[in-house]
């Protein structure tokens, strides 16, 4: 298939009009906007064709937009949920293949890659769109096998790595030779342990399941930090510091959702909600409390939802929901207040979900009705 650079951009919810439409849809179902605002950008985005090639994933080509046509549906309009049900089809080939490719590359025992397995581009991604679309499928039954022996260790070179290791950097900004292990919710297994876990307490179980969620637990158990800033977790993981089983990064980062303590503890939350554990449930709770005071929310300094305070507040907003006690809640307001100080002060920045304006104004939406989303988008971040 041929696409042009317009076709592309349409349909990518990472770079393209497909979040703006999204946002369009959560603002309709609000009241903030309205639907003949919203068809308009779901036309432009639907318009032309759509890439289902094995490169695409959760936020580019089919299934970035049969994410967006069911959002759209759950306004009960029969022809969003028509045009979605024609995509399911698409959607089911291209999971089915790269399924298989996924599983060929772990019997030739070969490492993973960010693309096969993360939310962005690979089958955790896809996997969270089959949990919408298809829950009690055999296919979304393949997708958490796969995670379960993912979250397996392996033997490399002698040493012992976890299922998830790949040889490429995090980062070309960042690397890490020889490869490294990714911890995040984005790209690391925060992801995997956060979809194995919704799918639990959505009555998706496969054999091995809630084993794996209790060995990716104490995984993250044995590389918690603590210090005078709270509990965090390190972004990434070298062969060395596997060896050693200590971390070199010394402070805790940004408090993300991406990368950050944000994210993993949400993920953290949900995993202790489905094995039914409250002590690991009161420490993901603590650490998502102690990631938001004011002195680690300084390091916060742009809007987006990836790196910013708009991903901070609606996985703090998320979190709040399931917590057992009011300190996440009670942070909310001022969460709220340097979100919209922070869009105010924001630059126009090119479309996209995870870093542009559409993201940090589904992000709005929600601090201005202080309502979960009508549309459900957040489930792109593997937080619902």
């Amino acid at each position: 298939m041929d696409l042009t650079a317009r076709d592309i951009e349409r349909q990518s919810l990472a770079k393209g009009s497909a979040a703006t439409a999204l946002l369009h849809i959560e603002r309709a179902l609000t009241g903030t906007g309205d639907w003949a605002t919203a068809h308009a950008h779901i036309k432009h985005t639907t318009a032309g064709p759509i890439d289902s090639a094995p490169h695409t994933g959760l936020y580019y080509g089919v299934p970035a937009i049969a994410f967006i046509l069911h959002a759209a549906g759950t306004s009960g309009d029969a022809r969003y949920q028509t045009a979605a049900r024609a995509l399911d089809k698409h959607v089911t080939r291209l999971a089915q293949r790269r399924l298989a490719t996924a599983m060929e590359r772990m019997r030739r025992r070969m490492p993973a890659t960010f693309a096969e397995y993360d939310l962005f581009r690979g089958l955790t991604g896809i996997g969270v769109l089959l949990l919408l679309r298809a829950p009690g499928s055999d296919l979304l039954g393949g997708i958490l096998n796969y995670l379960i022996r993912l979250s397996k260790p392996r033997r490399i070179d002698g040493q012992e790595l976890p299922g998830w290791w790949v040889n490429h950097d995090p980062d070309p900004l960042l690397p890490t030779p020889g490869g490294h292990v990714n911890v995040g919710l984005a790209h690391g297994i925060a992801g995997p342990l956060a979809l194995l876990s919704l799918a639990t307490l959505r009555g998706c179980k496969m054999p091995g399941q809630i084993d794996a969620i209790h060995a990716l637990a104490r995984w993250f158990d044995q590389w918690r930090q603590s210090s005078q800033d709270g509990l965090w977790w390190p972004q990434w993981l070298t062969r060395n510091e596997l060896r050693t089983g200590r971390t070199n990064q010394t402070t805790p980062g940004r408090p993300s959702w991406c990368y950050g303590t944000a994210g993993i503890a949400r993920a953290l939350q949900l995993a202790a909600l489905a094995i039914d554990d409250p002590i690991r449930r009161g420490i993901a709770e603590m650490a998502m409390a102690e990631c938001l005071t004011d002195q680690q929310l300084c390091k916060i300094t742009g809007p987006g939802l990836c790196h910013g305070m708009a991903g901070v507040y609606q996985t703090a907003f998320r979190a709040a929901r399931d917590a057992a006690t009011p300190t996440i809640d009670q942070r909310l307001p001022t969460l709220a207040a340097a979100l919209t100080q922070h869009a105010a002060d924001a630059p126009d920045e090119a479309e996209g979900l995870p870093d542009g304006p559409a993201g940090v104004g589904l992000a709005l939406e929600t601090a201005r009705h202080i309502t979960l989303p009508r549309s459900g988008w957040d489930a792109c971040l593997l937080i619902t």
